[in-house]
């Protein structure tokens, strides 16, 4: 019997048996139907999640802070050496200081007469290279090299989106409305209104302030020359939406100036001892935090325990976030998706019955196969195609359903808008899901490709095991008990 023969009689046996063949496929329908549609919604409710937490910072970036944050005595000092330590690790790609020199009192000046003032606030000094490596991005102008030298008393600076905004008309009065500009302010015809400062174009003066001992005011200028704007992305850092980043060397050259010209020298960015409330001492213990890249989202969660392990307990990432998101969304899973392997099980038992029943009214068909010679492998075979042939049609049928399914509730507020002009409210039940499945705005269910070939090669699985105890009956039959058989 060849293949294409094999083939031709399950199909011509099933059709022989339409209604029982229809029942039995609208278990398999049902229960592929659910378990795809379950397994999509747990897609892309984990996109959502991925998204919401892309939204709140880089997934893969570490962030440790130093003893100041609470961490114990026998915390590592977070310097330098430390900083290469952590570069070693086979998974870190970049690791940077984001070293703010809290204690400098300075302002930017632009302008004739230094007319307009913007005040240092969000300041930092940090590794270039590594800022590329953290997938941060420049709409202009290019990255820092360490190397660079300006010349005495200038440094090289990148800037955020929307710095030029920063900066206020000292000629004008504290109430006045046009004393600050604002991004994306327009003037009475609708026109974008410019800063008042061209960050590319006017010179740019850091002026930093200071009193020392006795009272006396003493200063001291730099040239701040812009050497690129980065594209604003706040869940990266604040910096790149108004803010100022230098290279580390030039940020604690700033610190030793200021320090100069006050005449402290404690007027450093380290760690503060406090006990009972009252300042003791303050301690030197490096950069108040530094950030890590990690390689791949896997791999943050090791990193993580190993920075643990080296001594700093104070860290922070989104990994442990998004862990318990996934274990939320897997229970989730785990108690619909079992619904829908009931109802899968169901299907398996059916097609088990109506093989069953297949068996016993075509006994005597069997009989006359096996008189005719034909292979007790070859009858077997016959009702194992027919099972699976059953599993694959219950497959196809319910990833169409699913597709349909899927795209429902992926315009569910477009259905809800519909029903609700009917004057049907159905609007709460819809957003509600629309709500719990896609409060990103992205899609409540998601089917790729490998869903649609696991969903078809479980049921016709499905199918094959349940034909496959039916199957070995026929062949024991005995060819002659088969024949006389009415």
């Amino acid at each position: 019997m060849k293949i294409s023969d094999l083939l031709r009689l399950s199909t011509d046996n099933l059709r022989r048996r339409k209604g029982r063949t229809a029942l039995t496929v609208i278990g398999v329908v049902v229960g592929t139907f659910a378990i795809i549609v379950m397994i999509s919604l747990g897609i892309a409710s984990n996109a959502q999640n991925e998204a919401m937490l892309q939204s709140w910072g880089d997934l893969t970036q570490i962030q440790i802070y130093n003893y100041a944050y609470g961490a114990t005595g026998d915390t590592p000092k977070l310097d330098d050496e430390m900083l290469e330590t952590f570069r070693s690790h086979e998974h870190v790609v970049a690791a940077t200081p984001f070293y703010s020199a809290n204690s400098i009192n300075g302002s930017i000046l632009a302008g004739k007469g230094d007319r307009y003032e913007a005040y240092m606030w969000d300041c930092y000094g940090v590794d270039m290279n590594a800022l590329e490596a953290m997938e941060f991005q420049l709409q202009s102008g290019n990255w820092i090299a360490e190397d660079v030298n300006l010349g005495k008393k200038k440094i090289p600076v990148l800037v955020g989106a929307n710095f030029a905004y920063q900066f206020q008309d000292t000629r004008k009065s504290y109430n006045s409305g046009k004393r600050q500009r604002w991004a994306g302010q327009t003037d009475s015809l609708g026109n974008p209104v410019p800063p008042f400062v061209d960050i590319n174009k006017d010179k740019l003066t850091l002026k930093l302030t200071a009193y020392d001992t006795n009272g006396n005011e003493k200063s001291s200028e730099y040239q701040l020359v812009v050497m690129g704007v980065f594209v604003s992305d706040t869940s990266k850092h604040y910096f790149t939406e108004s803010g100022i980043a230098m290279r580390v060397a030039d940020m604690k050259l700033l610190e030793k100036e200021y320090q100069r010209l006050s005449g402290n020298k404690n007027t450093s960015s380290g760690s503060v001892m406090i006990s009972n409330g009252t300042v003791m001492r303050e301690q030197d213990n490096g950069y108040q935090e530094v950030y890590v890249k990690v390689d791949d989202v896997d791999n943050v969660g090791a990193v993580e325990d190993w920075i643990h392990d080296i001594g700093y307990e104070q860290t922070n990432s989104l990994t442990q976030i998004r862990e318990e998101m996934q274990a939320s969304v897997v229970k989730s899973q785990m108690i619909l998706g079992g619904t829908a392997a009931v109802a899968l099980l169901v299907a398996a038992l059916n097609i088990a019955n109506t093989m069953m029943m297949s068996i016993y009214e075509r006994t005597k068909e069997i009989g006359v196969m096996k008189v005719l010679g034909c292979e007790v492998g070859k009858i077997r075979n016959m009702f194992l195609v027919e099972a699976g042939a059953i599993g694959l049609l219950g497959g196809i049928i319910g990833v169409a359903l699913s597709y349909a399914a899927s795209a429902i509730l992926n315009n569910i507020n477009t259905i809800a808008a519909l029903f609700g002009g009917g004057g049907i409210d159905m609007s709460g039940l819809l957003n509600s899901l629309g709500g719990m499945y896609g409060g990103m705005g992205g899609a409540i269910s998601i089917i790729p490709p490998w869903l649609v070939l696991l969903g078809l090669g479980f049921s016709t699985l499905v199918g094959i095991l349940s034909g496959l105890w039916p199957a070995i009956r026929a062949t024991k039959i005995s060819a002659l008990e088969a024949i006389r058989h009415e």
